[in-house]
């Protein structure tokens, strides 16, 4: 667990609430759309320590009112269980985000109240999930295990997709849309080029085609909304 950044206010990141974001290296996929490159194939820059973040946090007491775990993944490795206990001690409410591809370490992060809500990536339909995330091969077991974690209701939860012309299709969005409950909260993210992409810079869809692909997978997926746009 290594924390390269603090965003220190963010009315975006974690649903109704006043938030920071934190920021830590390091993920098990190459999407070739990601937005932070520099968190996953760069080497680290010198780390936020724990401790510096906790004073940052005690300081915004009765400013901020939760905390967002981002990265890269944050369930990389078992240190975030350190970081996710050290941020709750201090009463705020965390927002994490993953790809999903850890489900042991999510069961046991929310078993133990370590978060309180999470936002999954979808990445595609199944059969395109590999491509997306610049892998030749993934392990889907472990996406559809973490899906039927968040399922169970145990923590407030949503699931999202980033979507690029050059990876997502109507037909592709709804295969993705058919791997989570019907149920649940599903978001369709506008891919933007933010100028640090792991590939070659996306295709983007226009606001009127993102609202077409809505939708179309609302058909599948009840709660489907768009945000980037």
């Amino acid at each position: 667990m290594n924390i390269q950044f603090i965003q220190k206010l963010t009315l975006l990141d974690y649903p109704g609430k006043v938030a920071c974001t934190v920021f830590l290296h390091g993920c098990n996929l190459r999407c070739p759309f990601c937005h932070n490159a520099g968190l996953v194939t760069r080497p680290p820059e010198p780390s936020v320590s724990i401790e510096t973040l906790c004073a940052f946090l005690k300081k915004r007491e009765g400013i901020l009112d939760g905390v967002a775990i981002t990265g890269g993944e944050p369930l990389l490795d078992d240190s975030v269980f350190e970081l996710l206990r050290a941020i709750k001690a201090l009463g705020y409410p965390i927002k994490l985000d993953t790809n999903g591809f850890f489900p042991d370490r999510l069961e046991y992060v929310i078993n133990e109240g370590l978060c309180d809500y999470v936002a999954m990536d979808i990445k595609n339909s199944e059969e395109r999930y590999a491509e997306t995330c610049g892998l030749a091969r993934v392990d889907m077991d472990a996406v559809k295990r973490s899906i039927a974690i968040l399922a169970e209701g145990k923590v407030a939860c949503e699931f999202r997709t980033t979507v690029a012309k050059d990876f997502h299709t109507e037909e592709s969005l709804i295969g993705a849309a058919s791997l989570i409950p019907c149920g649940a909260s599903y978001f369709l993210q506008a891919y933007k080029d933010s100028g640090d992409t792991i590939g070659a810079p996306c295709s983007e869809y226009s606001q009127n085609e993102l609202k077409a692909l809505c939708q179309a997978v609302s058909k599948v997926v009840s709660n489907v909304d768009i945000r980037g746009i």
